[in-house]
């Protein structure tokens, strides 16, 4: 079983990295086109989900965790792919960059906890042997 040890504010951390990363890439690296094109779609695909969803850094909140995870799942996915559906997987730097953030994007997905387990506090349970039993008046 994955250990889904990344909660909602670090998530949100580093959505909000990897959308401006996307955003910025294609100046810090040195492509134009429509690499660059593409990648300031995901960048703002990304930051706008990050801005609409449900979680401590959102700011709209309006989208669930779980559509955000199975969007960002998609996204991930595409961002590895599109090099290939792009028609420009010869351009070195630019396929390196869309395959690695890709990449990025599904480890942050598998260690991600769009559930919320990780946070939720345990219910007590009535038969806990820890807990002593209740006194009972006569």
């Amino acid at each position: 079983m994955i250990h889904r040890s990344i909660g909602a504010v670090s998530h949100g951390i580093l959505d909000y990295a990897l959308g401006i990363l996307l955003l910025a890439g294609p100046s810090i690296i040195g492509f134009a086109g429509k690499q660059a094109t593409w990648s300031y779609v995901f960048g703002g695909v990304l930051l706008v989900m990050a801005i609409l969803t449900r979680y401590p850094l959102g700011i709209i909140k309006t989208v669930g965790l779980g559509i955000h995870g199975f969007v960002e799942l998609l996204l991930a996915i595409s961002l590895i792919a599109a090099p290939w559906y792009g028609s420009f997987s010869r351009g070195v730097l630019s396929r390196n960059f869309y395959v690695l953030l890709g990449l990025l994007m599904l480890v942050l997905w598998f260690l991600t906890d769009f559930r919320g387990v990780r946070d939720r506090v345990p219910a007590a349970r009535s038969d806990d042997p820890a807990k002593p039993p209740k006194a009972t008046a006569p």
